[in-house]
This record gives C-alpha cells, structure tokens and sequence, in this order.
C-alpha cells in the first residue's frame, strides 16, 4: 500500500525531521492496493489493517466492505474502536460483480475506503478502472484476496512494504 498518500501525524512523526503535528487524515488522492491474507491466520491481517481502518473512521466518510467471507460482527466492530455508524456491509449476491460495486461506491466520493474480497486475481483493465475510479473520489479501494500454495507469476501488485529502519 502506499502509505506515504495519507496525511497523519503518526506517519510524519515516524519520518526523520518532521515533527510532530496534527494533520487531518483525508486521502489527497485515491488508489488501489491489494492485501493477501492468510485464512489460517487473520490476527496478522487485523494487525496490518485495522489501524488503517481506524484512522480513516475518523473521517466523515464511510467504510464500505463487499462480500466479505463472514458477516462482519458489532462486538468485534465495537471492540476494535471502528465506527458503527460509519460502516456499511454488503454480502455477495449474483445480481453484482465486486468490481463493478467497487467502481461505482469509490466514484461517489462517499466512502474512505472500500473493501472488495476476491478468490482471484483481477485483470489489468478491472485493476486500471479501479485505480480511476479511486482517484475519482479520492478514496482507497482494497483489494482482499486470501493467499494461495502458488504464487502469482505476475506478482502482487502495491506490495505493503515497510522499512526497519522506521521502527529501530
């Protein structure tokens, strides 16, 4: 993910010679990225994303997840500090395609985030769309694909890469 998009203090903090200021955490511009996770382990997937979860509920803009492979529970909402009244699940149903809901929800510029599972792989053009939808309404679009034994010749593409030196 590129994180250097979003505006925060915890961010700039970490950076050498910024100092500690607080910036509101909007989104200048929007994007894509693409988060593989492990089923057999979904403690490091909520480590990795729901303090990103948290800080865009801090924005007027709600959270939109699309077929998620459970329904998402309010304890578990309530106990990891993100907004009830800013989030919005909808379950698969064969009337949709996740990419085409993903497109249409980060145009309108009403969500911070929306969140897309797939079983696999996108293609170039569904990826390119996303990406211009994002922009569009300066949101983050979150590709969520669980991992598989192969990997992907292609590559993931927006890897999540974070340097040691940030936190030594």
């Amino acid at each position: 993910m590129r994180t250097h998009l979003l505006k925060s203090s915890v961010a700039r903090s970490a950076l050498p010679g910024h100092s500690r200021v607080a910036v509101s955490p909007v989104l200048t511009t929007g994007w894509i990225s693409e988060l593989s996770y492990s089923e057999a382990q979904p403690g490091l997937t909520q480590l990795l994303l729901l303090p990103l979860l948290q800080q865009l509920g801090t924005q007027s803009r709600w959270q939109l997840w699309l077929t998620p492979p459970q329904k998402i529970s309010r304890q578990w909402l309530k106990a990891s500090g993100l907004p009830l009244n800013k989030m919005m699940q909808l379950p698969y149903h064969q009337a949709f395609s996740t990419v085409e809901a993903m497109i249409k929800a980060l145009q309108t510029g009403n969500y911070s985030v929306v969140l897309g599972w797939f079983a696999n792989d996108i293609s170039e053009n569904d990826r390119r769309r996303l990406e211009e939808a994002a922009s569009a309404g300066q949101a983050l679009g979150l590709i969520m694909r669980p991992q598989t034994g192969a990997t992907c010749p292609s590559g993931q593409k927006n890897r999540l890469k974070i340097h040691s030196t940030l936190y030594h």
